[in-house]
């Protein structure tokens, strides 16, 4: 990765980490519509979040290494678009970046989360019942708690947190999540969920979610645009065509599978008298596929037209982010998502990088031509 090029700065003097998170923050709340008000608080809820590292200088490298980011900022946001209306803003956060261990990590992790419940009135217990499973006393793997928040209007956010099933190891990451459904009241959920490479992350969701959710990542090597409709097992989920249409477009591979990063699904479960999830998501990893973030941009707007939402938003979302230009780098848009939930419409979620610490270059050549993706 290269330098930092054409990151938005506060102001001069002013590079830290939490300067620039928080400013990227507020004008992407301009752009999903929240108020000035709203955003300043959102904006100082993150960089409480991060901490004492939201201090730290940005020519300095990062604190930590962190899965969640390609150049290890420890922050993430996403728009998700439905027809009709504003995006939806949401940022990711790694609270215990920095800690110098996972097991602390874990612990500062949790302990955010449950001052957020403090100050939210919100209750963790379905957390709390899990913490054996996923934050062990020696922890493995890439992460160990991360929170996501819905910023919605009105300065109280909706909360959702990220656990790693390989805690305990990767060979036991399966059955880590079988028994975590199983305390959580699904206990026929993966019996049906499809076969996988790889069992990335489980998400609760906490706080005042009207249908909360748990929410089972799988990791799919190889997948090609017409195998992704077979993994959803949600009773009505999303036409098969509009599946492959999307796996398509998104990663531009035309009839190939994804040979470079692999997919990954969602699925949601929400009724524990159910027997198979309510909502249905594919994720396309489009930096690894396209030759730099214009590209990129062309295949969202594509998408996004596609399912009857305006494009214009993430145009604005990017320049929100950052000042360079789309086409000096590639992950500034890391994955695009096509969502299904039982009862709603579908939509599209975009993930960007903040991009704190590094501009991935271009990639060498596109994969294919952008006309191929319309297939």
């Amino acid at each position: 990765m290269t330098a930092p090029r054409g990151r938005l700065r506060e102001e001069p003097g002013i590079a830290t980490l939490g300067a620039l998170t928080a400013g990227q923050l507020q004008r992407l709340g301009e752009v999903a519509g929240l108020s000035g008000a709203d955003t300043e608080a959102y904006a100082d809820v993150l960089t409480g979040a991060l901490g004492a590292v939201a201090a730290r200088p940005l020519d300095l490298p990062p604190p930590t290494p962190t899965f969640l980011s390609d150049d290890h900022t420890p922050v993430e946001f996403s728009l998700s678009f439905r027809p009709g209306t504003a995006p939806a803003l949401r940022v990711l956060v790694e609270p215990g970046c920095g800690a110098g261990s996972l097991a602390r990590n874990g612990r500062i992790g949790l302990k955010a989360v449950r001052a957020m419940a403090e100050r939210w009135n919100f209750a963790t217990d379905r957390l709390d019942d899990l913490t054996d499973l996923f934050l062990p006393e020696s922890p493995k793997g890439p992460l160990a708690l991360w929170i996501a928040l819905e910023l919605r209007p009105g300065g109280v956010p909706a909360v959702k947190v990220y656990l790693n099933p390989a805690a305990s190891g990767r060979k036991r990451a399966a059955d880590t999540v079988r028994k975590a459904l199983r305390r959580l009241g699904h206990r026929r959920a993966a019996d049906v969920l499809p076969e996988a490479d790889g069992h990335p992350f489980l998400a609760l969701d906490l706080g005042d979610w009207e249908t909360p959710r748990v929410k089972v990542y799988l990791r799919h090597d190889n997948l090609s645009p017409t195998g992704a409709p077979g993994l959803c097992r949600t009773d009505g989920g999303p036409d098969p065509a509009a599946v492959t249409e999307f796996f398509r477009t998104a990663a531009g591979t035309g009839p190939r599978s994804l040979d470079r990063r692999p997919a990954l699904t969602c699925h949601a479960l929400t009724d524990s008298t159910a027997d198979r999830p309510t909502g249905f998501t594919l994720h396309i990893p489009v930096r690894d596929y396209a030759a730099h973030d214009g590209e990129a941009l062309a295949r969202a707007q594509r998408v996004l037209l596609g399912q009857g939402m305006d494009p214009a938003p993430l145009a604005r979302a990017l320049a929100a982010v950052t000042d360079r230009r789309p086409e000096d780098g590639v992950g500034l848009i890391s994955y695009l998502a096509l969502v299904h939930q039982e009862g709603g419409p579908p939509r599209v979620t975009a993930y960007l990088s903040s991009e704190a610490y590094g501009v991935r270059p271009p990639n060498g050549s596109a994969v294919t031509p952008l006309a191929a993706a319309r297939g």
